[in-house]
């Protein structure tokens, strides 16, 4: 008997045992002595069953491979043909430049040293702000690009931290100015200054096509050609007087900090109401100063309600924003004669502090103050 049941357990055993290491423990063995691997389980590049003894890395879509038979490129691959995957563990090892689950992204050059973020390129933004863009690629949301391509999700660059920029953010920004050499356009007629126009809209209420009451207010933010941000104290919507008006908008502009903005006018004109039922109201502002010289970025209008914790507080406007092409809230209705270039074109950028080195003859922040007439 003890016999018998001997030869039974041997027989059990050598069928359970008919597959190759028994799996591995990593799937199940059929009938045909061939197992059948668990998820992620298998052997070689081929990913064949064999004994289910080595892992398989994660797929993503690859950067680049063979086409298929309808010609498509950038199927799903693993390590995203841009790692080799280890197959003890499962996780793949990416070459330079790639990293992530299935070293499914690039890197950003040198971690943007410090001094800026690594962006995916469908979440870039705009290189200054959302107003100094136009055109039909951006009408479903007037503050973002649409990126369908493939490498959506996968490639990515550095977005700088104000003060500094190339490509990797390791370089200071050094200040701009004008050519004080640079030949006007007509030297017969005055100095023209960039002109930048506000327009507000509001939409018809109940019927009525008046104005917001005067105790509304909002914000103006200006982003400088260092890429620094700056938004303007809280400013009152006061169109009942509009010489109070400007003076509030021309003194909320010149207080901003470092006098990045150093001499300004503005003008303000009511509209009328229209026959769709809106009310308007026009802001020119004049950018004169000597740190403004040249064309500068777009203001952008704050007028969402911001109450508390928030910086600055505003109760906001009731605004209809125009961003469709090819109207817009707020546009340049003057460019300027002056340039505005790196040291002023007179001088090279220390990019390690962040100093103009200015050419003899020459001195000054941005290197645009003469000291020699020859």
């Amino acid at each position: 008997m003890i016999f018998a049941v001997l030869i039974i357990l041997a027989l059990v055993s050598s069928v359970q045992s008919a597959c190759d290491n028994q799996c591995s423990g990593h799937g199940s063995c059929l009938t045909d002595d061939v197992c059948q691997c668990y998820d992620n389980y298998g052997v070689g590049l081929s990913h064949d069953s064999g004994d289910c003894s080595q892992r398989v890395c994660p797929f993503e879509i690859a950067w680049v491979d063979t086409p298929n038979r309808q010609g498509f490129f950038h199927k799903y691959a693993e390590c995203a043909n841009r790692g080799i995957c280890d197959r003890d563990t499962g996780e793949c090892q990416c070459f330079d430049g790639y990293e992530g689950k299935a070293c499914a992204r690039t890197t950003c050059p040198n971690d943007c040293s410090g001094h800026g973020t690594c962006e995916y390129i469908e979440d870039t933004t705009f290189a200054a702000n959302y107003a100094d863009y136009s055109g039909e690629y951006f009408k479903e949301d007037a503050k973002k690009f649409y990126y369908p391509n493939w490498d959506k999700s996968k490639t990515r660059g550095c977005v700088c931290d104000a003060l500094y920029g190339d490509v990797d953010c390791s370089k200071r920004m050094c200040p701009y100015g004008t050519d004080v050499l640079d030949v006007r356009n007509n030297l017969l007629v005055s100095t023209k200054y960039q002109v930048q126009n506000i327009e507000f809209y509001f939409p018809e209420l109940g019927g009525s096509t008046a104005l917001p009451d005067s105790t509304k207010t909002f914000a103006l933010t200006f982003k400088s050609r260092l890429n620094e941000t700056f938004t303007t104290i809280p400013i009152v919507f006061g169109v009942n007087d509009l010489n109070d008006f400007v003076h509030d908008i021309q003194t909320a502009l010149l207080n901003l900090p470092n006098r990045v903005i150093d001499g300004i006018t503005v003008a303000a004109t009511k509209g009328t109401p229209t026959s769709n039922g809106y009310q308007n109201i026009m802001v020119n502002i004049t950018f004169t100063g000597n740190a403004v010289q040249g064309p500068q970025h777009l203001l952008t209008v704050q007028s969402y309600e911001c109450d508390a914790g928030c910086t600055p507080m505003i109760t906001g406007l009731n605004l209809e924003t125009r961003i469709l092409y090819p109207s817009s809230n707020m546009t340049q209705i003057q460019s300027a004669d002056l340039n505005s270039y790196e040291c002023g074109r007179r001088g090279k950028c220390d990019y390690t502090s962040g100093l103009c080195s200015c050419f003899l003859g020459y001195t000054g922040d941005n290197c645009n103050t003469l000291t020699t007439l020859v």
